[in-house]
């Protein structure tokens, strides 16, 4: 048995499959699944059982940096601002697939959000595909797997990760020293993304962004540019996340640095490389990251709001630590302006998407114009 995959919670179908894939893998295989629900997690594990000598010990050399992902035959494929592109394909697939491995074994390509890649991409991984090096395994994963083209698909082995329970994802957060107040709180702001809710129960600035969101809604209201100055509030907040990035990048390559010269240590030169274009890749995506995880909380608020309108109990609330104040604006609210206030927030939400959109403060600017004649909280 491999101990590295049996170590992926709670997706027992989907591990059992990739335990019985191991030792004869096919060529290809499609991720699919919400995010969150830890197909990150089970690739990691599936790459160690396949470049480990006994399938997944989880101790060896070969696991401890699979699951680190700094293994020389792993290869990470990841979007570049709003696609994956040819050229990504061809540098981090095409090229290192047809070459020897660094190290004796498997070569392994994973492409992350794989339902991003352009049709160039598509067309030069197909190719790939359809005629796999020997020794090659290919990992797509993909929260839209339908968005994919049907000749990738086709072409591989779909492993389907569920969402998880919102009690797993409570009680693991408990068992790693969380509060379970502030563990249900989390799981439910995450909708159950165990990756994002352990973010929202540890770190010190989990929270900011709800926070952030709610005063801004305050800060609407005001006469005299009130909308103008809650695009500022959030606006604002990205500084900080951008801040905390950078600190997780120092962390994680830490470990890999010469104490002596400051510099990366030359064995794991390509493994630095590639942690700080990962690095560089979320920092250009971080303001509209922040955005959206506050136009998130914007909405949770409003449909708590409408829920105990409905009559639905403190308990059933997306935050539940704010139960008094929901129920307190509940008593003036309507339906049909809650309802025009989330339509108002998923526009915003649609508009940041949207990578053309080369101007987030106008946008948001209009989301907070249509919210001040809202609800808002106390």
């Amino acid at each position: 048995m491999s101990a590295v995959l049996e170590a992926v919670p709670s997706q027992d179908e989907a591990i059992g499959f990739l335990v019985r894939a191991a030792a004869r893998p096919h060529h290809a295989y499609l991720f699919a699944g919400p995010e969150g629900s830890g197909k990150q997690l089970g690739a990691r594990a599936f790459v160690a059982a396949l470049l480990c000598e006994t399938g997944g010990c989880g101790e060896c050399r070969a696991c401890r940096l699979a699951l680190e992902e700094r293994h020389p035959n792993v290869s990470v494929v990841e979007p570049e601002g709003r696609d994956i592109r040819v050229d990504a394909i061809r540098e981090g697939v095409w090229t290192p697939a047809h070459r020897t491995a660094p190290e004796p074994g498997r070569k392994v390509f994973v492409i992350r959000e794989a339902d991003r890649l352009n049709p160039a991409a598509a067309d030069v991984l197909l190719k790939v595909l359809e005629e796999p090096p020997e020794q090659t395994v290919l990992m797509l994963l993909s929260a839209r797997p339908e968005e994919l083209p049907e000749t990738i698909r086709s072409r591989c082995h779909t492993v389907t990760f569920h969402p998880l329970p919102e009690p797993f994802v409570v009680d693991a957060l408990v068992r790693e020293g969380v509060t379970p107040e502030r563990a249900l709180l989390s799981a439910r702001l995450a909708g159950s993304n165990m990756g994002r809710a352990r973010r929202l129960a540890r770190d010190r600035g989990g929270l900011a962004f709800r926070a952030g969101a709610l005063q801004a809604v305050l800060e609407s209201r005001a006469e005299g540019g009130g909308p103008l100055a809650a695009a500022e509030t959030l606006l604002s907040g990205t500084a900080a996340y951008r801040k905390e990035l950078k600190e997780e990048l120092e962390a994680e390559l830490e470990p890999m640095m010469d104490a002596n010269t400051g510099r990366a240590d030359p064995a794991y030169a390509a493994v630095v490389k590639r942690v700080q274009e990962k690095y560089h890749r979320r920092d250009r995506r971080a303001e509209r990251e922040f955005l959206d995880w506050s136009l998130l909380a914007l909405q949770a608020w409003h449909r708590d709001v409408l829920a105990s309108l409905s009559g639905v109990a403190a308990d059933g609330l997306v935050n539940v630590d704010l139960a008094d104040d929901v129920a307190s604006h509940a008593r003036t609210a309507t339906p049909a302006g809650l309802a025009a206030a989330m339509e108002a927030i998923e526009e915003a939400r649609a508009a940041l998407a949207d990578e053309t959109n080369l101007n987030p403060r106008l946008v948001l600017e209009e989301a907070f114009l249509r919210l001040a004649s809202g609800t808002v909280p106390a």
